[in-house]
């Protein structure tokens, strides 16, 4: 583990042995609406280091499937370049899988590239924090509804003060910019009209939580920032900075 110079996900991978990821999910990974994915088969997107892939396969999924980019092979902007080639996808993956004994598979399969010719079709599909690095993000979740049989949970960043001043109305702020290809912000309503819009239906809302920054450049605490630090722990019910997240648990409508 210490020879690999990157993870994005902090995973205990033997008692006492947890890698140095960007962000954790573990405190939160209750929160999401989890569907019963006991005897189903199941499919990551995004899955990078594969947190939720394992954590499906932890609660007792019969298939678990993941796929990702290769060589980091994302939705770069024109002011961006791509990572170094010691940074790319999979590589934590098998080493985790290989550690925990894993029979999850991993795939390298662009999320726009879905298709039931080439994967089948799954009970249950998990994507988690993908959406806002998409320039195409409704187009990447039709093809996810083309796999989906019968749930869907899309965990995701919302914007913080789009969620609050817009309640109820879909609003996304576009980006465009920078090496760690950030395209849309959207509010929880419009991570929902998304949903919608790629024809799925919302059964259940999480409410807002935190993910946690781990490795991740932690942002300083000023006047400026404070009152943002003051609405997320209303909202989330946490202190610790992190990203702003909602999970949403649906249902194939079309």
């Amino acid at each position: 583990m210490a020879e690999r110079p990157f993870w994005y996900h902090t995973m205990e991978l033997a008692p006492g042995v947890v890698t140095p990821g960007l962000f954790d999910l573990r405190p939160v990974v209750d929160k999401m609406p989890w569907p019963d994915v006991r005897g189903k088969r199941c499919l990551d997107v995004g899955t990078y280091d594969g947190y939720l892939a394992f954590e499906m396969e932890r609660r007792g999924a019969a298939e678990v499937v993941a796929v990702d980019v290769e060589d980091r092979l994302w939705d770069w902007p024109a002011d961006a370049r791509p990572a170094p080639a010691d940074e790319t996808t999979g590589g934590g993956f098998k080493l985790a899988a290989q550690v925990l004994g894993s029979s999850v598979s991993w795939r390298p399969l662009s999320i726009y590239d879905l298709d039931p010719a080439i994967v089948g079709s799954f009970d249950v599909v998990v994507c988690g924090g993908i959406l806002q690095h998409l320039r195409d993000p409704v187009r990447a979740l039709e093809a996810v509804r083309s796999v989906c049989a019968e749930w869907f949970l899309s965990a995701e960043h919302i914007d913080l003060w789009l969620s609050v001043l817009f309640r109820r109305r879909p609003v996304a702020r576009l980006n465009g910019s920078g090496p760690w290809c950030d395209w849309w912000a959207s509010n929880a309503a419009g991570h929902r009209r998304m949903l919608y819009s790629a024809g799925f239906a919302a059964e259940h809302i999480s409410r807002p939580f935190v993910v946690e920054f781990n490795e991740h450049e932690t942002p300083r605490t000023t006047i400026r920032t404070l009152p943002a630090r003051i609405v997320q722990h209303l909202l989330a019910g946490t202190r610790n900075p992190g990203v702003l997240n909602q999970a949403v648990l649906a249902r194939p409508r079309l």
